[in-house]
This record gives C-alpha cells, sequence and structure tokens, in this order.
C-alpha cells in the first residue's frame, strides 16, 4: 500500500538487471542470449497459447532476476487476441513461413478493410515481390521487425486499414526483437518463432479447434435463422404497402454535373451577351454594349476554364 496511489498500483516489489542497462547485464555475467530466447518465448507464449499479452515490451519493463529468470514490469497496456483473430494471425505466420504470397494476400485482405477502388493484382504483385525478397535471406540475417514493417507499408500503401488489436500486436514484435537485439545483436526473433510453426499447423488440425470453430458457425448460423424471417416479412410488407425504398448512392458524379452547370452558365451567358450586343443595350461605349462585351469576354474565360480542367484531369474540383 505505501507504493500504491489513486493512479498506481505496485503488485510485488522485483529487484533485478533492466534491459535497458545492457553494459551492466554484460559485466554481471548473465547469459544474455539465453535471456532474449527466454524472454520472446515469453511472449510468444502469452500471445499463441493465451491471447492475453503484455504489450510494451521496452527495456525498461523487463527485468533479470538471479538464474536468468525474466521479470515484467508496467502491465499498463496489455494486448488481446479472440479465437478468430488469432487463428488469422497464425494463418499469416505459416503463409509467410511457407512463402506462399497467394495466400498471404488473401489473408491481408481478409482481416484489413479494403477500399472500394482497391487494385488486387497490384497489391497481390507487390506481396509477391515482398516474398520473394526474404525467401533467400537465410535464417541468422532474417529482420522480421524488418519485414513487418515493411508488409506494414505495403498495406497502407494501399489504403487497407488493420484492426487495431493486430496492429498493436506488429508493434509489439517489432518492438520485441529490437529488445532482444539491444543485449545480443545478433539475436532474431524468427530463430525463436520457427518451433512455433509446426505447433500451429497441429494446433489447426486438433479436434478441439474444429470443435470450436464448428460450435462458432453454428451460433453464427442460429442467430442468422432467427434474423432472417423478420427480416424477409418486413421486407415483404414494405413492398405490399408501398413503402419499400431503394437509395442509389452516386458516386463520382460531382465533377460531371459541375462541368455540366459551368457549360450551361457559359453558353447562356455567351448567348445572353451576344443578343444585348446585337440590341446594343446600353451603357454604350464606341457604339457597343459594355454589358454585352463584358458578358461574352466573361463567357468565354470559363469556357476555356472549362476545357483546360476537362484536359487535365477531366474534374473540376480535384486534381487526380
Amino acid at each position: 500500500p505505501q507504493l500504491s496511489t489513486s493512479r498506481v498500483l505496485t503488485m510485488q516489489r522485483i529487484d533485478g538487471l533492466k534491459l535497458a542497462d545492457a553494459e551492466r547485464l554484460r559485466t554481471s555475467g548473465v547469459d544474455v542470449q539465453e535471456v532474449a530466447r527466454r524472454g520472446s518465448r515469453i511472449f510468444l507464449e502469452m500471445i499463441f497459447s493465451h491471447g492475453v499479452y503484455h504489450a510494451d515490451p521496452h527495456p525498461g519493463n523487463i527485468v533479470v532476476l538471479d538464474g536468468n529468470v525474466i521479470g515484467l514490469l508496467d502491465f499498463g497496456q496489455v494486448g488481446s487476441l479472440d479465437d478468430e483473430l488469432r487463428e488469422d494471425v497464425e494463418e499469416m505466420l505459416l503463409a509467410l513461413a511457407g512463402r506462399d504470397a497467394g495466400h498471404l494476400t488473401s489473408i491481408v485482405m481478409r482481416i484489413g478493410a479494403t477500399p472500394p477502388d482497391l487494385d488486387r493484382p497490384a497489391l497481390s504483385l507487390d506481396i509477391e515481390d515482398y516474398i520473394s525478397h526474404y525467401a533467400n535471406v537465410p535464417l541468422a540475417e532474417f529482420d522480421l521487425a524488418g519485414a513487418i514493417t515493411e508488409l506494414t507499408q505495403i498495406i497502407r500503401r494501399h489504403q487497407i486499414m488493420l484492426p487495431a488489436r493486430l496492429a498493436m500486436l506488429l508493434k509489439v514484435l517489432v518492438e520485441l526483437e529490437g529488445t532482444a537485439r539491444r543485449i545480443h545483436p545478433s539475436f532474431s526473433l524468427n530463430e525463436v518463432i520457427e518451433p512455433y510453426h509446426k505447433k500451429l499447423r497441429w494446433r489447426r488440425l486438433s479436434p478441439q479447434r474444429q470443435m470450436r470453430k464448428l460450435w462458432r458457425i453454428y451460433n453464427e448460423l442460429e442467430h442468422l435463422a432467427e434474423i432472417l424471417p423478420r427480416g424477409v416479412i418486413d421486407i415483404l410488407n414494405q413492398v405490399q404497402t408501398g413503402k419499400f425504398d431503394v437509395h442509389l448512392d452516386h458516386r463520382g458524379l460531382e465533377p460531371s454535373v459541375n462541368r455540366l452547370v459551368l457549360g450551361l452558365l457559359a453558353s447562356a451567358l455567351f448567348v445572353g451577351s451576344a443578343m444585348m450586343l446585337c440590341q446594343k443595350v446600353p451603357p454604350l461605349l464606341k457604339d457597343t454594349s459594355v454589358l454585352g462585351a463584358s458578358g461574352c469576354v466573361l463567357s468565354i474565360v470559363l469556357g476555356l476554364r472549362l476545357l483546360w480542367a476537362i484536359r487535365r484531369s477531366g474534374h473540376l474540383d480535384r486534381n487526380k
């Protein structure tokens, strides 16, 4: 209680060496290679076995106790994965390990929110180039953090929005490898993840997982069976009473409407100004209608602007 406040809950005192003090760790005789591997296995076990993990693994939050025991501090930021998202993450790792660009593309599109105008062939090509780039890299030289960062950049380039929980997980993996390399520069998180690939494959084929999946599908079908008849009845009632409406969302018509309106204004102004010139509507300047001449000049300027906008981009209100 004496170390807790209304904002900070202190549950246990841990005495050890923080990973932030890398030089002191090396001089104190700590097996930094074993510490890096053990700490990484702890996080992978939390992520893939329990679905709840410490989400802020920077060097100041990890302490080494006697016997290379790992202590974790500051659980103020905790990530969680449900079964469905965890299976998607496992599939993504298996696709990366198997160099399956097509499957990885499908997973990315299934997990993330894709824009309506997504160029799937371009996305597939980028991921295929990404996979081929890392295919021949030796395991000891494989930079998992760099690979995850590059994959995230590809996803952002195609304007795909990842779920917040998945983005946090990718951030944790990048930060975890950076923390481990702080004390052991040649460490590769992929070496620790590699044994999980076989474990993930067996777990995906386990009867328990298949039963959970079937149970989830059954619940979804049961919910659909409950709401479908009521929804169909509501639609039929609206059709019978004449209240059934179909709302159409016209996208991309604004530039065409702008061009049409501007064209009509320019043509109407030109015709009206030409009539004023012919009728010599005052005020006159050297026997020429000032209003008519001004209107003709303005209509010509509007027409030229319209032609210039159409030739440049086909849009009057945005440059694309």
